[in-house]
């Protein structure tokens, strides 16, 4: 188990509401990852997901915490399955709209050797168009297709191979910029900018990429983050992940059937 070593807080405006939120880590002794709002809180669990519509929401009966996934994949990527975080509104703050201030601010996991997972069988989920599956493997690698209406990101693979983990953790959340106004009307995205999101246009970008395609890139760390909803870190699951035309929901889907077909390395 491994948790930060001191109380850390850190604010920004909310992606999808628009409004200031400040998080406040805090050190736990319990196992698991758990967001607090107005005195109620809710474990991250596949099983708490309650809606995928635009990111990944959370909840039970009490409150609901949106927008968690960068904060997971942080989470993963620094190996912390135990703390507790306390919010001053239910939507995770977007920082950088990636999850490399999260990583900074939880530190990069030590040099002790993590807990390794392996699969009992392998995982699939087949839908139309879209593709998810999850191989035994040697090590963990991360292959995403995807396929939008734009010049360099129509019919486009990425990979995470261990090596180039810096432009998954910066690789920030993006949106078509003509949609960017019939989503805010409809109440998301109100916290967009130029600093947090990539926009794609006709024939490029609204900012310079920090690294070749980038917002592909950035469905890597989303499913790094939804995939940690089992429980299990996938960044110690030795296994190849291979993801084709996917989302929030499809990475839910499958981590809930994913979580039962994993175990321990002994």
């Amino acid at each position: 188990m491994k948790t930060i070593l001191e109380k850390k807080e850190i604010s920004s405006v909310s992606l999808m509401t628009g409004a200031p939120c400040t998080a406040r880590l805090e050190p736990s002794s319990q196992k698991g990852i758990r967001f607090h709002f107005n005195g109620k809180s809710v474990e991250a669990s596949v099983d708490n997901v309650v809606s995928t519509e635009h990111c990944t929401v959370i909840g039970n009966q009490d409150v609901q915490i949106m927008l968690i996934e960068h904060f997971m994949a942080a989470c993963a990527i620094c190996n912390i399955d135990a703390i507790d975080v306390y919010l001053s509104h239910p939507e995770m703050p977007i920082l950088d709209g990636g999850s490399k201030k999260w990583t900074e601010l939880l530190g990069r996991a030590d040099d002790e050797q993590p807990q390794s997972y392996t699969l009992i069988e392998p995982v699939y989920y087949l839908n139309g168009k879209t593709h998810l599956v999850v191989l035994p493997s040697d090590k963990l690698r991360i292959t995403y297709g995807v396929n939008f209406n734009h010049p360099e990101l129509n019919h486009r693979w990425v990979s995470y191979d261990g090596t180039n983990i810096d432009e998954i953790i910066e690789a920030r959340t993006f949106g078509y910029l003509k949609e960017l106004e019939m989503l805010q009307a409809a109440g998301y995205a109100k916290g967009v900018s130029i600093e947090n999101t990539v926009g794609l246009t006709e024939e490029g970008y609204t900012t310079e990429l920090f690294s070749d395609f980038e917002p592909a890139k950035h469905k890597i760390l989303d499913i790094i983050g939804d995939f940690y909803l089992t429980g299990f870190n996938p960044m110690n699951l030795k296994a190849e992940i291979i993801v084709k035309e996917a989302g929030h929901a499809v990475h839910v889907k499958a981590a809930k059937i994913l979580k039962d077909k994993i175990k321990k390395e002994l």
